[in-house]
């Protein structure tokens, strides 16, 4: 049984032939092309507060990942170089030149990805709960060991599977344990995103993500893949400052590693920013999409290059 999409006013749906997948579109407005990429256990519709303000100044595109949402059912692929190369394919196949980039979680890693090996595709960058892949792991990472535990929990053959599939509370949970401010989530929201996961395709797709984090990607990139790679796009990285999968002092000394990043951290808020504070999100990155075309140096100067917190 074809299960029931989400519907919002002013979106449309759309389903793209992109390389070997074909990829579910929510479209609103018109402009220059922001693509936003969702993070676990999420899909499109983590967007739902995003898309309306966005949509007034831009077109907008937010695509459902390899394996999620509405899709298709994907059994491999799931590295985030791969997954980077799957938004470049959409973007080719919808004739996009270049496109803003946002991403949340996952989505925020394989925007960095696709930053960091295509520059010339992106126009710019909004990383939202997700640090920068730029540099190799030291001691100040260690706080975040304890989500490893999580991952490979998530990463079980077979187990991580049931789980999902069979506890939709399970779901409900993690994502209470993740926000700052749950009354952002309401029964409906979290009814959306545990339905997808009762499909044991989707479960599964759930469970090659993380395991291919953990059996293939880890350990490079905390060897400093990606760490001779420059980050030329300008950049905005917002982060809740209690993001409990993240500390917010990991997200310092990465500005050596880019041409324009700022880093702002947003109070009261964890690690679900598109819902938890989605009008001040969508308040700063319009900003920051308004600064397109100005000198570096003059962007710079006005934002500054160490963290700052916002309400």
């Amino acid at each position: 049984m074809a299960r029931e999409m989400p519907q919002l006013p002013g979106v449309r749906h759309r389903f793209v032939n992109a390389g070997d997948l074909k990829t579910h579109v929510a479209v609103a407005g018109k402009g220059d092309p922001v693509i936003l990429l969702h993070g676990w256990p999420e899909h499109w519709y983590a967007w739902r507060h995003m898309i309306p303000p966005l949509a007034e100044r831009h077109q907008v595109l937010a695509p459902d990942l390899r394996g999620f949402g509405w899709t298709d059912i994907a059994w491999k692929g799931f590295d985030k170089e791969n997954m980077a190369g799957d938004v470049l394919r959409l973007m080719d196949a919808l004739e996009i030149e270049r496109a803003r980039i946002v991403g949340h979680d996952w989505g925020g890693w394989i925007g960095f990805i696709l930053a960091l090996r295509h520059p010339d595709r992106v126009e710019q960058l909004v990383s939202v709960n997700a640090p920068p892949p730029l540099q190799r792991l030291t001691p100040r990472h260690l706080p975040t060991a304890r989500h490893l535990s999580l991952m490979i929990t998530l990463a079980a053959p077979y187990a991580a599977q049931r789980l999902l599939q069979k506890h939709p509370g399970y779901v409900r949970r993690l994502i209470r344990k993740g926000a700052h401010d749950r009354s952002a989530f309401d029964k409906e929201d979290f009814r959306i995103y545990a339905r997808d996961l009762k499909s044991p395709t989707r479960a599964r797709a759930s469970a090659l993500l993380y395991r291919t984090f953990l059996l293939r990607e880890l350990l490079p990139v905390a060897a400093g893949r990606y760490r001779k790679l420059r980050l030329t796009p300008p950049t905005l990285v917002l982060h809740g400052k209690h993001d409990p999968a993240a500390p917010p002092r990991l997200f310092s000394g990465y500005e050596r590693f880019a041409d324009d990043l700022r880093v702002e951290l947003v109070r009261d808020a964890g690690h679900f920013l598109p819902e938890e504070r989605p009008e001040l999100v969508a308040e700063k990155m319009l900003a920051f999409f308004a600064e397109a075309g100005e000198p570096a140096a003059a962007a710079a100067a006005e934002t500054g290059s160490e963290a700052a917190a916002t309400d």
